[in-house]
């Protein structure tokens, strides 16, 4: 015949409570109402430029508005590809935003990858760039060249 102990007792009064407590999380967001205002953006969109979608911050309200230049460049390393896209009135779209259009504007994009405007936080001879292949974000070093589009960015 087993005998219980207070600590297995003790220990799987714990482990209930631990998920009650995520439940109770759970049941309160669900329950909880949320309203989000979207602010009325007028946008003029020049000829050649497709809107890419809203930009949101870390607290889910709208930081800007992502519009894609016209135009691409070939073959270009990442220095050549950042004053480029700055020649064309934009620059290259962050890593947040090269996902965004991946998933709304990806037919505006060749299969291969593009550069970002970010470098490897831990090497600077290393930039970001998105596969519109496959739809992964890589770095690559800064001296290869690789294709590039430049975004303009619309605040509200």
């Amino acid at each position: 015949m087993s005998t219980t102990t207070l600590e297995q007792i003790k220990a799987t009064h714990a482990k209930l409570a631990e998920q009650i407590a995520a439940l109770e999380r759970t049941t309160n967001h669900a329950a909880q109402a949320v309203t989000l205002v979207l602010p009325q953006a007028h946008i003029e969109l020049q000829p050649g430029e497709r809107y890419a979608g809203a930009i949101v911050d870390d607290a889910g309200a709208i930081s800007h508005h992502l519009i894609l230049l016209p135009g691409s460049i070939d073959k270009a390393n990442w220095q050549a590809a950042t004053a480029w896209a700055q020649a064309q009135g934009g620059t290259l779209p962050n890593r947040r935003e090269q996902a965004l259009l991946y998933a709304n504007l990806k037919a505006e994009f060749q299969p291969t990858w593009y550069w970002s405007c970010e470098v490897h936080k831990d090497d600077g001879a290393y930039a970001w760039y998105q596969d519109f292949d496959d739809g992964g974000q890589y770095y690559s070093h800064s001296s290869y060249e690789g294709c590039a589009r430049a975004v303009r960015r619309f605040t509200a």
